[in-house]
């Protein structure tokens, strides 16, 4: 892509998603930046999804990478989730896990702290297992088509979500506002958009091969969010960082917005 962009020939080729859980998901082997950042997101999707909070039929989580940390709170809400990645290796690993094959990746540690925020930490295998049987296909997902998960259609969701995702996904700013847009459409009026996006964010690394992201401001996300048709119900920003050498952004933004009514 333009300027060099990591674009989706090189994920499929180099993205190795066993090094990107050690570097970013290795939740149970002390204090890191990463930790925190994970616990920030958790913490925010259990506010999201738990008591009082969004509810539905149908989720779809685009830009799912080889993780399921994201849907552990949404999983008691929704009957139906779909988890998408445009690369085969992710997609692999996902069904690996949901499967229970050999030498799965183990996300106990980042269940365990998300059945603590719910107050039960003592029933974390019985979320592995309500997880495993909500979650009804993984797909390959682009978004930057204006089907996101071309060829499949699914009908509208009620809720799209998207974590640490779209800034790697999107070449410029441009991009990334069409391609809300984009996610915008899989969406049922009235439907919800849950986002977290790394602020100022130029490149990660996964193992030795850098991996880029479009820079994006917090005001920029708010405003992109808004002209794609939502308004913005929940907005959570942190300063905290991942690890300098790996991911030096400068804070991380969280968002829930609902999908105004067409006209």
């Amino acid at each position: 892509m333009e300027g060099g962009f990591t674009g989706g020939e090189e994920y499929q080729k180099y993205f190795q998603p066993r090094d990107y859980l050690t570097t970013y998901y290795s939740f149970d082997s002390g204090p890191s930046p990463e930790a925190e950042m994970l616990k920030f997101n958790l913490e925010c999707l259990h506010k999201t999804f738990g008591p009082g909070g969004l509810k539905g039929d149908t989720l779809i989580d685009i830009g799912s990478g080889p993780t399921i940390y994201q849907v552990l709170a949404a999983c008691e809400s929704f009957r139906d989730i779909t988890l998408s990645d445009f690369t085969d290796r992710n997609r692999e690993e996902l069904e690996k896990w949901l499967k229970k094959e050999p030498g799965a990746y183990d996300w106990s540690p980042a269940v365990k702290f998300a059945c603590e925020l719910e107050g039960d930490s003592g029933r974390w295998c019985e979320k592995e297992e309500k997880l495993r049987a909500v979650v009804k296909r993984v797909l390959k997902c682009d978004a930057n088509l204006s089907n996101p998960l071309s060829p499949a259609t699914l009908p509208p969701a009620d809720c799209v979500l998207t974590l640490l995702a779209m800034e790697c996904a999107c070449c410029s700013l441009d991009a990334y506002r069409a391609a809300l847009c984009n996610l915008a459409s899989l969406l049922k009026p009235g439907g919800h958009l849950v986002t977290s996006v790394t602020l100022q964010l130029p490149s990660y690394m996964v193992g030795k091969r850098k991996f880029s992201c479009v820079v994006l401001e917090k005001e920029e996300v708010e405003q992109a969010v808004l002209d794609a048709g939502f308004d913005i119900e929940q907005l959570a920003h942190s300063p905290l960082s991942y690890s300098a050498i790996t991911a030096p952004n400068t804070g991380i933004c969280f968002i829930v917005a609902c999908k105004r009514p067409g006209p």
